[in-house]
């Protein structure tokens, strides 16, 4: 397989990017999100590989370096737009264009931050789809999707599956298998990564129920998916990582759990994963804090 995608290396560069939407640097990753993406709905499949190509393919032109494309660093925020787009309305033609455009813009925004050595995350994602998503909202009439439309099925209170639909959430999935091959797609990537994020999802499924949010939403993953990606980027085999895990986690939870409760995003579409870049952000900064200061 390897000489396969020697021989094709854009579709390795693709699906290693949508691998990075959690920070995983492997094509299988990719390819198992990329089936359970399509086992949610087919509009959100092909979305993504269309916003992962646009950026993808973007990088490529506008000759960023190959060793960074190569990683998916520039796939990760357009695979999301994709996603994102295609979950909150009907892909009309406007819609598809906007993905492939949203995909480009992710890379163009992606590089930006790489060169100035500031870890952004999903932040082209975010902002692209706030903005994508308020225009839209008051300039158009395009429907939203059947998906997001659609009255909640009855909640399973499964501790397990509560754990892994927060893995689901992470790239708009719903689904009990989605969430279930998402976490697998991690685990053959990185079991520590995969690991901690479960361990993120269950305290954020605590701490948000102890906060008092509706309970059918934390056991859909609403409330771990940004826990969920804090934990995964400071998930490694020091003991010391356990303890940036926990500070991130509760972090994001703080946050995710205050801008929900006072609808302070809704206008632009939800907190989407800004509690996670928020969260990260301010551990990274207390990490650097103590570091300065053990080394003073």
């Amino acid at each position: 397989m390897n000489e396969f995608f020697k021989k094709l290396p854009f579709i390795d560069n693709v699906l290693k990017g949508i691998g990075q939407i959690m920070l995983q640097e492997n094509r299988w990753t990719g390819l198992l999100f990329l089936i359970g993406i399509f086992m949610g709905s087919w509009q959100g499949g092909v979305a993504v590989l269309l916003s992962t190509a646009a950026g993808t393919f973007t990088a490529m032109k506008l000759k960023y370096d190959p060793s960074e494309i190569n990683a998916g660093l520039y796939g990760f925020s357009a695979a999301l737009v994709g996603v994102a787009l295609s979950f909150v309305f009907q892909t009309t033609l406007l819609i598809w264009l906007l993905i492939l455009l949203g995909g480009a813009l992710a890379a163009v925004i992606q590089h930006f931050f790489i060169q100035k050595k500031i870890p952004v995350f999903t932040f082209p994602f975010i902002i692209i789809t706030w903005v994508a998503v308020f225009v839209l909202h008051h300039f158009t009439q395009i429907p939203g999707s059947e998906m997001i439309s659609a009255p909640a099925g009855p909640a399973d209170y499964d501790d397990f599956l509560t754990c892994t639909n927060a893995f689901g959430e992470v790239i708009f999935q719903g689904g009990i298998f989605s969430g279930i091959i998402f976490f697998v797609a991690v685990f053959i990537s990185s079991p520590a990564a995969a690991l901690y994020g479960l361990a993120g999802a269950v305290l954020g499924a605590y701490l948000s129920h102890m906060n008092g949010e509706p309970i059918e939403k934390i056991h859909m993953g609403l409330f771990g998916f940004n826990a969920v990606l804090s934990a995964i980027v400071f998930s490694g085999f020091k003991k010391t990582d356990g303890i940036w895990v926990l500070m991130a986690v509760i972090i994001t939870v703080v946050i995710d759990d205050l801008l929900v409760d006072h609808n302070t995003l809704n206008e632009v579409g939800g907190v989407l994963t800004f509690p996670f870049v928020a969260g990260t952000w301010i551990t990274l900064l207390i990490q650097k804090l103590f570091k300065t200061k053990k080394i003073e």
